[in-house]
């Protein structure tokens, strides 16, 4: 069943979605609006302004690179000029690069990492003081269960990428805990988004039956997460990793 949103969940809040074009991060900031947000889209493609045009109400798109912190305090000024507060970030911003790990050149790893990791760090600096400020805040940032159990499929620069999310998360939790502030993670695995859907269908078939719920996930799905994480309810959840895999993973 398709996920639905209350539209009171975060009726007043203001929120900020990096690698929003497209996929996960387009669900996430779809459900944010349906949910009561007004949401920044933020990515390096100009299909963002289409995006957010697609959202409609209360959405605005802005073309932002996560390697430049400059770029992303930016966008924090622009959420707060035009809805008033940022009470919500959502670092879903990635670059993934399939490739052996002996193929990878280190210029190639060195951007995956700028954008993965180094735009996650961005992400929670930027946001975080402004929600330390406000003495309120949600900062939700997209790892991958490549980050937790390693290989090369996604290539390693991207695993090695997504698991320093994971850690990360748990120094700004704790760094923001005592302000009103939380920040957690959200382990996608086997979306049926972009990636997938460029898959020949028989490999995609193949790959959801090693899945033990038998199925593929839904970026809407992952969105849900997303909604809980920035509302209320999620108040004393803070520096853990959710994982979204249909039970590929489990701890």
């Amino acid at each position: 069943m398709t996920p639905s949103f209350a539209a009171d969940t975060l009726a007043g809040k203001a929120a900020l979605v990096t690698g929003a074009a497209q996929g996960i991060g387009l669900a996430i900031a779809r459900a944010l609006v349906e949910a009561g947000a007004s949401v920044l889209l933020a990515d390096v493609d100009v299909a963002v302004e289409q995006a957010a045009a697609s959202i409609g109400t209360r959405s605005a798109a802005r073309i932002v690179d996560v390697r430049d912190e400059d770029a992303l305090a930016a966008a924090a000024d622009d959420v707060i000029a035009r809805f008033g507060s940022l009470d919500i970030m959502v670092n879903n911003a990635a670059l993934t690069i399939a490739k052996p790990v002996w193929d990878i050149p280190a210029a190639e790893w060195d951007d995956v990492m700028a954008v993965n990791l180094r735009g996650v760090f961005f992400g929670c600096r930027v946001a975080g003081r402004h929600m330390r400020a406000q003495s309120f805040g949600r900062i939700i940032n997209l790892t991958s269960l490549a980050g937790q159990r390693g290989g090369a499929v996604a290539g390693a620069h991207y695993s090695a990428s997504k698991a320093g999310i994971i850690a990360l998360t748990k120094c700004f939790a704790q760094e923001l805990a005592g302000d009103g502030v939380t920040v957690n993670a959200i382990a996608p695995a086997a979306i049926d988004g972009p990636m997938a859907q460029a898959m020949p269908r028989e490999k995609v078939s193949a790959m959801a039956a090693t899945i033990p719920v038998k199925r593929l996930g839904d970026d809407r799905e992952v969105a849900a997460a997303a909604i809980y994480l920035a509302s209320d309810a999620a108040g004393f959840v803070t520096g853990t990793t959710l994982d979204i895999n249909g039970g590929l993973f489990m701890r």
